[in-house]
């Protein structure tokens, strides 16, 4: 049966790589060709409407040359099957947006045992536990199988999206938008997505997240301007970002407990 519905070797993507196309005004993008392997996370920098959903889209739908940027999407190296662009089982992206709303009246103990069934796994009530586990483990308020997927908060929603993401979802590339607004542990959800052999595309405006991935695209009128690899000494930066952060987040932790903030800089 899956065979039959086009399912089998269906996370088979080593290699995504990105051809340089143009930008709004038909000028070369700044960048010959990207290759972005598994498990790697990839920032996308640059300012609202500059052109981040149509990169999006472009390797949503692995582009020809046949969109308004020109751009040429490549699958291990070769020019992707069709089952990428036009199969409902194959998905490319799974996309995870700021906004997550549910409107079917299930528990999430309902919720994910149907897509586990959807997805034909054998071992649900496993799979539904690790999921649980997962989510609760990014979400800063804990809730579990029994909880209504309608009474779930904003942060317990994306917690749960990116858990079952990880573990259950077929799609080989994630992007995620703006994690840094989801109520979430950021670091631990990247690291799960990764560790599940995920190619991760992160638009952010967060500069720890930024420098965070290996490689960071930047976007200006509707092309990618340049390719910046996060450098050594980035990373030494980063290592401070974290520490200030650490800081901010124990003072959002603080202010919720009704806590009197002290001076810890």
């Amino acid at each position: 049966m899956k065979l039959f519905l086009g399912m089998e070797d269906e996370n088979s993507i080593d290699v995504l790589t990105i051809v340089a196309g143009q930008d709004k005004s038909g000028n070369k993008e700044g960048f010959e060709r990207l290759d972005i392997h598994k498990s790697e996370i990839i920032s996308i920098v640059g300012p609202t409407g500059s052109g981040k959903s149509r990169l999006l889209a472009d390797i949503e739908w692995t582009a020809q040359k046949d969109t308004p940027t020109k751009r040429q999407i490549l699958i291990n190296g070769e020019f992707p099957d069709k089952k990428w662009r036009y199969s409902s089982n194959n998905k490319l992206v799974a996309q995870l947006s700021q906004n997550m709303n549910f409107v079917m009246d299930l528990s999430v103990k309902e919720f994910l045992e149907l897509h586990a069934q959807s997805r034909m796994i054998e071992n649900i009530d496993e799979t539904v536990e690790e999921i649980i586990s997962a989510a609760n483990k990014l979400a800063g308020e804990q809730f579990d199988l029994t909880t209504a997927i309608t009474a779930l908060s904003g942060g317990q929603s994306r917690a749960l999206m990116i858990a079952d993401t990880a573990i259950l979802s077929s799609s080989p590339i994630v992007l995620i938008d703006e994690i840094e607004n989801a109520g979430i542990d950021r670091k631990k959800a990247l690291e799960l997505l990764v560790s599940s052999d995920k190619i991760v595309l992160m638009a952010t405006h967060d500069p720890t997240l930024a420098l965070i991935a290996d490689k960071r695209i930047i976007i200006k009128n509707g092309g990618i301007s340049k390719i910046i690899t996060t450098s050594a000494e980035e990373k030494k930066i980063l290592k401070k970002l974290d520490e200030m952060d650490d800081v901010i987040q124990k003072m959002r932790s603080d202010l919720r407990k009704g806590e009197i903030l002290r001076n810890e800089f």
